[in-house]
């Protein structure tokens, strides 16, 4: 590791630390941080009126993609780049750090990993890593692992001279000749679609653009249906068929998805016999059919959209299976139907409602059906026989985990692949006998450096009472020589929104921090649906603010209870994670020593209630639609971007990409433009925008180390911790 630095040389190089109400600060002891331009716009609604200095900042799609730049793009780009560039000032003397912190994290990995291989249709399909790449190679042997190696597609060749690029959707006709691939190479989540012969290796002329990504065989090798992105707003609004050797601009359009509210999509069944195409909203799905047999025919309403009835479908034998709200299910149930008689009356229970269980999902087997479940905030996994002599769950022993069902595309089959890890375990691929119980481990996630030791690291999970009486799970775990107290440093994670429930996972990234002496922590807010659907309602829509009050609550907790103090408490989230943090920073800012919010939507009434933004008006379920007077106050009340006031704040390190079709990386820039103008601190503000990236950041997995090793070294710098010597084991 790198040697120990003394204070007085750190402040010799770079930084300076100085107090401020008692919380320890960088700062630069020569850098100018960027001042935007303040240009007025007025901004009107419900007789309410808000002046946005910032409002020109934002940038159309083609202002961003035009190879010559116009006046006000040329002004945006000169702005972000000064962020930028007062970053790299400001965290130069952090860089040798950075790079060491790189190559620790780069170290745990074994670079030349593979998937474990499984089986469909013949082939078994393997994902894997050759040292120093940064792409995966996908690849298939035939019938058995003996055979010889077919190379599918080798990243790292296609993503010479791009600067981003992202495979997805890879589809293999059910002949096993063809296979469908999507890409992105702006990170906008704009995929366009080839064909390549996997015979000959010749890919096909067919170009077809603004896809999802997403498409599907049609039993006959030739047919294929895909999805449709509006090019403006990015909405999956419809469902198109292309016949090989036809031109793209032949294809026919089976599906529009009109109402602005719903996405759309196209899968097809486990049996193969059917082509579903999905409408989607946040409270409402809908779901058509059509024999795969028979592609050019007419797709079969299943069960006409009724607003806030939810259900996802699977086929067996003669009947569709329902995963659905139905009845009032608010935890979800698994329901049956006829294929000759599909509408909602038709319905039967299978796995009934349950108050104290969450039925997140179900794969269905020849003679098995398994059930995805989630009780008291934990995963089970549940298997139960058709013919009903068995019904059991898995056995998982530890306090916190998380355990999940693999794809399983075989169907015919005894065995059921899932993975399982916790904070302190690495991740298992296991292969489980359903029929005599036993079980395989085909692959234990490897921490390669040999300082790693399971038993050198301690997890727990304690409960916080909220201030409305609910109980918050917290998460947490910390290198056994780490005491806590008021001077440990914390860093509080969460996300909180559309329901989306973060696992209790092994990171090897995260031991960086927990080796120096941090604390991490993953607070179960609502929003999501740790504790179930309710737990997700009661943190949405005219709840939203439960999301942030349990946030608060919880670093409460952590302070009142000596886990660490407001001096070393730190706070980090992204996305939706990042109204989060925005949020917070506006309510409780003396809580926090240091906040990260990533990609953070925290314009969100200006985003909401412009329909042409990439994605906004599927969102009015989740955030409410402002274009209502009493849903316009309620986000506005709680709008990080329009809840900046004159006060101090925390230090903080705001990131974004430039290409971001999620969060629209204009907002992120103007909310740290204003809390310059307006805050009272002598903090850190810091704002890095990736020129090249999207929502997701970088493309390569090295590249997005370095992304992790930027955010980590904020923290540690902080602490005063960058150059010192890590715990010992």
């Amino acid at each position: 590791m790198k040697k120990i630095f003394s204070l007085s040389l750190l402040i010799s190089l770079i930084f300076a630390v100085a107090c401020k109400n008692d919380t320890t600060m960088m700062k630069s002891t020569d850098a100018q941080h960027p001042v935007a331009e303040k240009i007025p716009t007025e901004l009107k609604k419900h007789d309410d009126v808000r002046i946005d200095n910032y409002f020109w900042m934002r940038l159309s799609d083609d202002q961003k993609l035009a190879p010559v730049k116009d006046d006000q793009t040329q002004k945006v780009v000169n702005y972000l780049e000064a962020e930028n560039e007062y970053y790299d000032q400001v965290t130069a003397y952090t860089k040798s750090f950075q790079e060491e912190l790189f190559q620790e994290m780069k170290g745990r990995i074994k670079e030349d990993d593979s998937s474990v291989p499984y089986k469909d249709n013949g082939y078994f399909y393997i994902t894997r890593f050759e040292i120093g790449m940064q792409y995966p190679i996908y690849s298939r042997k035939k019938e058995t692992l003996t055979a010889d190696e077919e190379v599918l597609f080798n990243i790292n060749e296609m993503a010479e001279g791009y600067d981003y690029y992202q495979l997805g959707g890879l589809n293999v006709s059910p002949d096993n000749k063809l296979a469908v691939f999507a890409v992105d190479t702006v990170s906008r989540r704009q995929y366009f679609l080839r064909i390549k012969n996997l015979e000959t290796g010749e890919i096909y002329k067919d170009i077809i653009d603004n896809t999802s990504g997403g498409s599907v065989w049609a039993n006959d090798n030739k047919t294929i249906f895909y999805t449709k992105k509006d090019p403006k707003t990015l909405r999956s609004d419809k469902i198109f068929r292309h016949v090989l050797g036809t031109p793209t601009s032949e294809d026919i359009e089976v599906f529009h998805e009109k109402d602005e509210t719903f996405g759309t999509y196209v899968t097809k069944s486990k049996s193969n016999k059917y082509i579903i195409i999905g409408s989607y909203s946040t409270l409402s799905t809908e779901a058509q059919y059509l024999e795969a047999d028979n592609p050019a025919g007419e797709f079969t309403m299943l069960q006409e959209r009724v607003q806030d009835l939810e259900y996802n479908v699977a086929h067996y034998k003669d009947h569709f299976y329902l995963l659905t709200n139905k009845d009032e299910a608010t935890n979800f149930k698994l329901m049956k139907t006829p294929v000759s008689k599909t509408t909602k009356e038709n319905w039967t229970d299978v796995i009934p409602h349950r108050e104290d269980t969450l039925l997140e999902d179900f794969s269905i087997f020849k003679d098995y059906l398994v059930l995805e479940e989630r009780t008291d905030g934990l995963n089970k996994i549940r298997i139960k026989r058709w013919d009903e002599k068995e019904d059991y769950y898995l056995p998982f022993d530890e306090e916190t985990y998380a355990a999940g069902v693999y794809g399983n595309p075989e169907f015919n089959t005894n065995i059921i692949r899932y993975s399982y890890n916790s904070f302190t375990t690495p991740n298992s691929v296991i292969d489980f006998n359903m029929t005599d119980h036993s079980k395989e481990i085909k692959k234990e996630q490897e921490v390669l450096g040999g300082k790693f030791k399971k038993e050198n690291y301690l997890s727990e999970r304690i409960w916080v009472t909220a201030r409305d009486g609910k109980k918050v799970a917290v998460s947490i775990v910390y290198h056994k020589n780490t005491l806590l107290n008021e001077n440990t440093p914390l860093m509080q994670y969460a996300y909180g929104s559309y329901g989306y429930t973060i696992p209790d996972s092994f990171s090897t990234t995260r031991l960086s921090l927990l080796d120096r002496g941090f604390v991490f922590a993953l607070a179960h807010i609502r929003g999501s649906e740790y504790l179930g659907r309710e737990w997700y309602e009661d943190g949405k829509m005219g709840n939203k603010k439960n999301t942030f009050t349990d946030f608060i609550d919880c670093s409460k907790y952590l302070i009142d209870n000596n886990y660490t103090s407001a001096k070393h408490l730190y706070a980090m989230g992204g996305s939706a994670g990042g109204l989060l943090m925005g949020a917070i920073v506006n309510m409780n800012p003396e809580l926090y020593n240091g906040v990260i919010a990533a990609v953070p939507f925290v314009d969100v009434i200006s985003t909401m209630l412009d329909d042409s933004i990439p994605l906004t008006t599927g969102e009015y379920d989740e955030w409410g639609n402002p274009n209502d007077k009493e849903s316009y106050e309620y986000i506005k009340s709680y709008s990080p971007y329009d809840q900046v006031t004159a006060k101090a704040y925390p230090n903080m390190l705001v990131t974004t990409g430039f290409h971001d079709s999620q969060v629209q990386y204009w907002e992120p820039a103007k909310w740290v433009a204003k809390l310059r103008e307006l805050k009272t601190d002598n903090n850190l503000l810091m704002l890095h925008t990736n020129m090249e990236a999207g929502h997701g950041g970088a493309s390569g997995r090295f590249e997005a180390l370095k992304e992790t090793a930027q955010d980590y070294t904020f923290f540690l710098a902080l602490e005063n911790k960058v150059g010192v010597e890590k715990i010992k084991p």
